[in-house]
């Protein structure tokens, strides 16, 4: 069976860009928060990957709902009573998607 990828016509293409609007959306919000608000805090989380950086990476590789979900569980875990440590959200299932070298997401094969 072929790669996935070779199946998808013209239309599939146009609207898996479309979904990909949502995440890029939310990460261009992380983005912002990581560049203007969070310097002024400078390096606070107990975690590894930052809270932030951790949901950055969660909406790249699930989406805006589960991806903003693991974000808010890892934000009320990250407290004074936590040990932190190394914590990389799950890995996304393989899919159609590829993390561009910014961080927006984009459908693979362009």
């Amino acid at each position: 069976m072929g790669d996935h990828d070779e199946d998808l016509g013209p239309v599939s293409r146009w609207a898996l860009w479309i979904m990909v609007v949502p995440r890029n959306i939310a990460i261009a919000v992380l983005l912002a928060y990581r560049k203007v608000i969070s310097p002024l805090y400078g390096q606070v989380c107990r975690y590894y990957p930052s809270c932030s950086t951790y949901t950055l990476q969660a909406i790249q590789y699930h989406g805006v709902a589960k991806g903003a979900t693991l974000g808010v569980w890892r934000i009320l875990r990250c407290n004074p009573w936590s040990r932190g440590g190394i914590d990389d959200p799950p890995p996304g299932p393989r899919s159609v998607y590829e993390i561009g070298p910014v961080g927006f997401v984009g459908v693979k094969g362009r």
